[in-house]
């Protein structure tokens, strides 16, 4: 799950417009967004060969995405599961045990089990198993104004509110010149 989590945020950030608080981001397109794409995806030692259509759609398949983390960081979590079960009806995404080299682990296939379809049904599933549990507040945006960078709360107390350790650190010198 944790893997399929990393995937969705790394979609939502490099494929969707915004701002990364520094500057102002447009997704790429065409063999670049492909190129995104395949680094984001790499899991478990293999990397996908990503084309520029399949690139496409996983970059369009990001934008929903980033709708779950909206509605969850703003505590609509009814609007996010509405969002998730629409994504695990797109998907078709249906449990499966796989045999792997550790184990039988538990995966979400859709239909066809292509590259973009096996990996947004997957990225539904997780989000859905992160919903339906007590994990439903580890889906954040980032508050350092600008950003709108997308994060999972991966810390023991759940109080992480930055995507990154530059905003982070961007907001506390902000508040540092501040002081009197």
């Amino acid at each position: 799950m944790e893997a399929l989590l990393a995937a969705a945020v790394g979609l939502v950030n490099h494929l969707t417009p915004g701002h990364d608080g520094v500057s102002p981001l447009q997704p790429p397109t065409g063999r670049a967004c492909s190129s995104v794409c395949a680094q984001v995806l790499v899991s478990q030692g293999r990397h996908p060969d990503v084309t520029e259509a399949q690139g496409a759609e996983l970059a369009s398949y990001a934008v929903l995405l980033r709708g779950v983390f909206a509605a969850t960081a703003a505590g609509a979590v009814g609007d996010a599961a509405r969002q998730v079960n629409d994504l695990l009806e797109r998907t078709g995404a249906r449990p499966r045990l796989d045999l792997a080299a550790d184990g039988w682990g538990l995966h979400f296939h859709g239909p066809d089990d292509g590259l973009v379809v096996g990996w947004s049904a997957g990225i539904a599933a997780a989000l859905a198993l992160c919903l339906g549990s007590d994990l439903a507040g580890v889906l954040g945006i980032c508050s350092a104004d600008p950003c709108d960078r997308v994060f999972v709360d991966g810390s023991r107390n759940g109080t992480r509110r930055f995507c990154s350790t530059r905003c982070q650190n961007r907001v506390k010198a902000a508040a540092h010149r501040r002081r009197p």
